[in-house]
């Protein structure tokens, strides 16, 4: 009996913490593309300093990330302010996931912001026959 108890509420508990955290899928940029509804095109400028054209005011190049990144959801039509823990590695998003579609991320959602706690990022492309033939 004690066993059945013991396997039911640690069922229960892992069952709570997967309600608790929740996926969105969408395509990963920053805010000030988003706005202008510029994804393919969106310039990796804007991510570290958080407009298109900014280098022209910097007097010293500067690899600092100032962008506010957010998920744009194609299915809901709008996207959400996104705000990563310190467990993930910001080298590792602007590598795999960022201008990418069909990236997840997986957190707790307040209102228009994922608070992220893990991302998957979309498979790389397949690699075709034809490319770098033409």
């Amino acid at each position: 009996m004690k066993k059945t108890l013991l396997l039911l509420a640690g069922v229960l508990l892992t069952l709570s913490l997967a309600q608790a955290a929740q996926e969105k899928e969408g395509f990963l940029t920053t805010k000030w593309c988003a706005d202008r509804g510029l994804f393919a095109d969106c310039r990796m400028e804007t991510i570290f300093c958080g407009y298109e054209g900014c280098y022209k005011d910097q007097k010293e190049f500067n690899t600092n990330v100032n962008a506010t990144f957010v998920l744009n959801v194609h299915s809901e039509g709008k996207y959400y302010l996104v705000e990563f823990s310190e467990g993930i590695e910001l080298g590792e998003i602007l590598e795999k996931a960022i201008n990418k579609n069909e990236v997840t991320l997986i957190g707790e959602i307040e209102g228009n912001t994922i608070k992220v706690e893990d991302f998957e990022a979309p498979p790389p492309p397949k690699k075709s026959f034809f490319k770098g033939c033409l």
